[in-house]
Formats: C-alpha cells, sequence, structure tokens
C-alpha cells in the first residue's frame, strides 16, 4: 500500500510539473475543462473472450460472443445501462399511445459508420428483414408481434403491434434490435437475388414480400440461402465502433467512430481475440496481451483478485445453465426418465464443487432477477432414492447408454462430468462429447442430440424472452427450443403472457408455466452463474459488466 501511495505522489507531482511547462493555450483548455485532462485520456483495448463470434449479421445469431461485438457496432432505439434500466438510444424519447401503438421520436443529426444519414426509413428497412421470413431469422421470436413501423416524419415513427406486449421497449433494447442502414439491406438483398439468379427486381420482391403469394414463397426459397451474405462482412451502424477486419476463430477489429453522437468515449482501437482456454485468457491478462478477459471462472476468481495488476467486477446473472434432453429421442419422451435424471442432480454440490460458490442452484427456467420469477415454485431437488423409484416404473429400469453434449467451456465440462458420475447410481452410463462452440449451437439446432448443456440469459430481463424460445413448439431447433418441447397448453400459456397487460395476471401465468415446466423436466434446471470479468486495473478503471454478462465500454476509462 505504501509502495503504491508513493507512485501515486510521483505521478501527481510529474503532472504538475508537466502542466507548469505546457503552452499558454494547453492551459486555458485544462482550466475550461476542469479535469479533462484526466478523464479524456484514450487509448486501445485488446479483450479476451472464450467463444468466436457466430454470425455479424445482427438477424443471423443469438449468441452472447457475436451480441458482446455486435452491440458495439449497432444502436438500438432504446438501450440497456449496468442495471438493465432502460436508457436512450436512438430513440430520444417514446410512449405507449395505445395498448398496441407505439411512438418514438429519433435522433437527428446521426450518422451511419459509411456517413450516410440515419432516418425512420432505416428502421422500417431493419424491422421488415428480421420479419422476412426468407431470412428465417433465429430472433424473430423477438419481433414477431412487429404488425407495422409506421413513418411519421423523418425523425419519428409509430410502431403498431398485431397484440398488446408488455415488454416490447426492452425487446428493442436487444442487441439483435440493432438499426441498420436501408442502404446496406438493400445491397444485400440484391446480391441474394443475383446469387440466386431470380429475375426480379428489388422493388419488385419488396412488392411481393408485402403482398405474399406464391410468387413470394417461390422467391423466398430461393434466395434463403443468400440472404445475409453482405452483411455478415460488412456490418455499418450508428454506434461508437465501426467493423475493421474479422480473422475467423481469432479477432474481431473494430475503430472507434469519430462521428458517433451518442457521448463521449475514451477508446481508439478494439480488438476481440478469441481465447478459448481460460488458463491462457488470464495468463494474456497477467502479461498484458489483453486488457479485458471476460468469462472468467471460478478457479482463477482468487488468481485474478490477488494479481499485481489484475482486478475483477462480479455480478449476479440473469442466465440459466440447464441439462436438455431431446424429446424427440428415446427414452427422453418419458417423462419419468426426465423427471429420474433430474432427481438425480444434486445442484448444490455443482454450484459448491464446479463453480466455487459463484453462483446459486437453479429452481426452475428463470433467474430470480428476471420479472415473472416465482418466488413459490418448489423446483427440482435431489433426491437420489426418488430417482431410482421413477427410473424402476419405466422401460430403463436397468439403466441404458447415452451422451451428453458439451462445447469447450471447461467449467460445463465438469459439469457434465460430475452429471455422469451421478447418473451411474442408476447405471446411466453417459458418453461426453465436445464441440466448438459455433458448431455446437449449429448441430444441436439439427437435433441429433440426445443430452446436452447450455445457457440462456433472458436479455430482456422479462419471462417472455426466457421462455418464449426455449419452449414454444414453433421454435424448435436454432431458435432456442433445442429440447423439442412440444406442450399446446404451454404454448397457449405462453402466447396469452404475450398478450396479457394486466401484471398481476401476467404473474400467474408465468407462475402456472414455471410448474409445468418444472414438473414435465423437459430440461434439468441447474443454475445461475455469477459472471465475473477481469481487466488490468493499471491501466483501466470503470470496467463494468450488467447481469447479462456484455462488458459495457462506454464506461471504461484510461487511467
Amino acid at each position: 500500500m505504501k509502495h503504491k501511495n508513493f507512485l501515486i505522489f510521483f505521478v501527481i507531482a510529474f503532472l504538475t510539473v508537466m502542466a507548469a511547462c505546457s503552452s499558454d493555450e494547453n492551459v486555458e483548455e485544462e482550466a475550461a475543462g476542469g479535469d479533462a485532462a484526466e478523464s479524456e485520456n484514450t487509448g486501445d483495448l485488446t479483450i479476451g473472450t472464450m467463444a468466436d463470434v457466430v454470425s455479424l449479421d445482427l438477424h443471423g445469431s443469438n449468441d452472447s460472443a457475436s451480441s458482446q461485438v455486435r452491440t458495439n457496432i449497432y444502436e438500438r432505439l432504446l438501450d440497456q445501462d449496468v442495471n438493465m434500466e432502460l436508457q436512450p438510444g436512438l430513440a430520444t424519447e417514446y410512449e405507449q399511445v395505445d395498448e398496441t401503438t407505439w411512438n418514438f421520436k429519433l435522433r437527428e443529426g446521426t450518422t451511419f459508420h459509411n456517413g450516410e444519414d440515419f432516418t425512420a426509413e432505416d428502421v422500417v428497412a431493419t424491422f421488415d428483414r428480421v420479419r422476412d421470413e426468407a431470412l428465417a431469422s433465429p430472433v424473430l421470436f423477438l419481433f414477431e408481434m412487429i404488425e407495422e413501423v409506421e413513418v411519421v416524419n423523418d425523425y419519428e415513427i409509430n410502431i403498431h403491434t398485431s397484440i398488446p406486449f408488455a415488454p416490447l421497449a426492452s425487446h428493442l433494447a436487444h442487441s439483435t434490435a440493432g438499426i441498420m442502414p436501408k442502404e446496406l439491406i438493400d445491397s444485400d438483398y440484391q446480391a441474394a437475388l443475383d446469387a440466386a439468379g431470380v429475375d426480379m427486381t428489388l422493388e419488385e420482391y419488396y412488392e411481393a414480400r408485402d403482398s405474399g403469394g406464391e410468387e413470394y414463397d417461390s422467391v423466398k426459397e430461393h434466395i434463403s440461402e443468400h440472404v445475409g451474405t453482405v452483411i455478415g462482412s460488412e456490418p455499418n451502424g450508428t454506434n461508437h465502433l465501426k467493423y475493421v477486419s474479422r480473422s475467423a476463430g481469432d479477432t474481431v477489429e473494430l475503430e472507434k467512430f469519430e462521428d458517433f453522437q451518442g457521448g463521449d468515449r475514451y477508446f481508439e482501437n478494439v480488438t476481440f481475440k478469441v481465447i478459448p482456454e481460460s488458463g491462457a485468457r488470464m495468463a494474456e491478462l497477467e502479461t498484458g496481451g489483453v486488457q479485458i478477459a471476460t468469462d472468467v471462472d471460478s478457479s482463477s476468481i482468487d488468481r485474478i483478485e490477488n494479481g499485481a495488476d489484475t482486478a475483477l467486477t462480479v455480478k449476479d446473472s440473469v442466465r440459466m445453465s440447464y441439462l436438455g434432453f431431446n424429446m424427440n429421442k428415446e427414452p427422453f419422451d418419458d417423462i419419468k426418465v426426465r423427471q429420474a435424471i433430474s432427481y438425480a442432480i444434486d445442484r448444490e454440490e455443482i454450484v459448491a464443487g464446479v463453480y466455487d460458490d459463484m453462483g446459486i442452484p437453479a429452481k426452475g427456467p428463470l433467474a430470480p432477477g428476471v420479472w415473472g420469477y416465482s418466488e413459490d415454485l418448489e423446483g427440482q431437488e435431489y433426491n437420489i432414492e426418488k430417482a431410482k423409484e421413477l427410473l424402476a416404473e419405466t422401460d430403463m429400469a436397468d439403466g441404458f447408454d447415452t451422451t451428453i453434449w458439451v462445447n469447450d467451456d471447461q467449467q460445463i465440462i465438469d459439469t457434465a462430468v460430475y452429471i455422469q458420475n451421478e447418473l451411474a447410481e442408476l447405471n446411466i452410463n453417459v458418453e461426453i462429447e465436445q464441440f466448438e462452440w459455433g458448431a455446437y449451437l449449429e448441430t444441436l439446432a439439427n437435433g441429433n442430440h440426445e443430452m446436452f448443456i447450455l445457457g440462456w440469459t433472458t436479455v430482456t430481463g422479462d419471462a417472455d424472452y426466457g421462455l418464449y424460445a426455449l419452449f414454444h413448439s414453433k421454435h424448435q431447433g436454432a431458435a432456442g427450443n433445442r429440447v423439442f418441447y412440444d406442450n399446446p397448453e404451454v404454448d397457449e400459456l405462453l402466447d396469452a403472457g404475450r398478450a396479457e397487460v394486466d401484471d398481476e395476471a401476467r404473474q400467474q401465468i408465468y407462475t402456472d408455466i414455471e410448474e409445468i415446466l418444472v414438473e414435465e423436466s423437459p430440461s434439468s434446471y441447474l443454475f445461475h452463474v455469477q459472471f465475473a470479468v477481469g481487466y488490468n486495473e493499471s491501466s483501466l478503471s470503470e470496467v463494468e459488466i450488467d447481469p447479462t454478462g456484455r462488458v459495457h465500454l462506454d464506461t471504461v476509462r484510461f487511467k
């Protein structure tokens, strides 16, 4: 501590001398700006991440690694701060006019990275695109209730929804709700039409899309595999970072957007560097290869907290990690098999043994910080005798062989090993298969798995997002329902929860859904982990993350 105090004193003395030697012009600037000289230090950032970007197309994927990068390129109508409170974005103000109409005033004087002016037409083009069936976007569920984006003038819109939808504002703050320039969207569609050899102008395609019918059905099948090619390789938004380049599996390089209108930023170039192995990522942080390291696992906490130049930021999350069962595969189509496995898992032991108490056991599919979470839910408890009794009542009483698929996260692998050992008590022999992150998501969507471990972060903070994509039958596959759950009653309740405007009635709907999901166990809900990010405290301060795990670069300061 004495050494640090002496160093601080030396630095202050040095700066004082330098200030005294500066020109009159600089002195006047410092006097006018107060402490601006300290706060305006800038620098380059390298952020070490565990997983690679799946897609730079906002509508192409819904994974956290892609979101962390894309959210710095694209602005949304609304934003979420580190406490998940809604803040102005490209919309300076908004109000709900009636149950199905929302009015938004848009920020003027904003340009895209390519120099194009931002207007209401870009908002229309963006939401028309994500709802285009040709795109088959995995994030369609976030915006499918939008019926029309009406242009009032260049800087005002009305969004009309097909149903009353209480969490619309939160959905518009989701990372995939970023606004793209109409020019980019047009060029992407034109490239898709050309690549597919479709003899149709862009205007004719839009007209066919808006009217629907056989002509559109025919065309969309031809262009579907080509849509997104341009946008995925040339992302262009209005946020504080411009896209420079990407080396798949290695880095994404971005640079400061000098014409950003959303407030001051204190970085120049930002590089996201993929370092899958946790120990290597921490070593890079310690040696200065990266200034921020995401996904700090529990085994590295003490190392980062006690490091000479490293510090830690920790946040309770809205993430739920789960063991999913493919209900299209035997024996997981049997509710008692799923229940038996769920009873055989000691969640408290996983949290304590694998995660060093950096998290809490899950009772159901929602984290406590999510609106709609049921305080009265009993949850899936550990009871090995109950597990044996349930399995004995099935055709698999003597046990069976199966697999658990995991990605290359060591703690997830360790969790799978724990479950493997626990299920051995039921004579269930488990083989663990490991996949790289991008291939993992794609393979799961195809439905060839038996069991798998995955997480879902309720980014909007609302139960609709936490449940609708994971358990509605129409979202089976890449959209989120990788357990291939199909329950008409739950579908009906999920649809009702979206349209209900009374908070008390809406809460009861989600309580009912949670109870069904615990009883039927399409997944075994494991834990809600804490997110941790390490950073170099000798060069950075105010490194903050939110409950979704996103690093907020707008708060970062250089010392």
